[in-house]
């Protein structure tokens, strides 16, 4: 299994940075399309259930199931393909616990964004367009510090 994994990094770090783009793209703009979501309530041009309604409802749905939750998936089992690869990851450096946190983190993130989806589907979102927004720049952050961890090695 090692000797595979040694032969095929170039192929799935390539997969694992293609799988992380695709699934920060998402994280991007899922709480994007919440503030534009919520601001139409607020605005009364969305009421629920109305057509504008449901094809946010559609296009954040389907962000999260056909882009979102693969890429994730992907990522993890690329990521983890990665970390079983000799010679790769020294657990006695700080930067692989970093990466971690930040990685469980953003998992956590991406929950959190599907628990939202949830929410606006059953018409029951209580956050506002300024919570979406400053909850937009998670994922920011943590994308830094699993950069950084990764890039420098500390």
């Amino acid at each position: 299994m090692y000797d595979f994994l040694a032969s095929y990094y170039p192929w799935i770090k390539a997969a694992h940075v293609v799988s992380v783009i695709t699934w920060m793209a998402g994280i991007f703009y899922l709480p994007r399309l919440f503030v534009y979501h919520v601001e139409g309530y607020e605005k009364k041009g969305v009421e629920p259930g109305s057509d504008m309604d449901l094809l946010f409802q559609r296009q954040e749905r389907l962000l999260l199931r056909a882009i979102m939750n693969p890429a994730m998936i992907a990522t993890w089992v690329f990521g983890l393909m990665l970390v079983f690869t000799p010679g790769i990851v020294s657990w006695s450096m700080i930067w692989p616990w970093t990466k971690a946190a930040g990685v469980l983190t953003m998992t956590w993130f991406h929950h959190w964004l599907g628990r939202r989806r949830k929410e606006f589907a059953r018409g029951e979102n209580r956050l506002s367009g300024r919570t979406y927004r400053m909850m937009n720049e998670v994922p920011t952050i943590l994308l830094l510090v699993i950069v950084f961890s990764v890039i420098v090695k500390f």
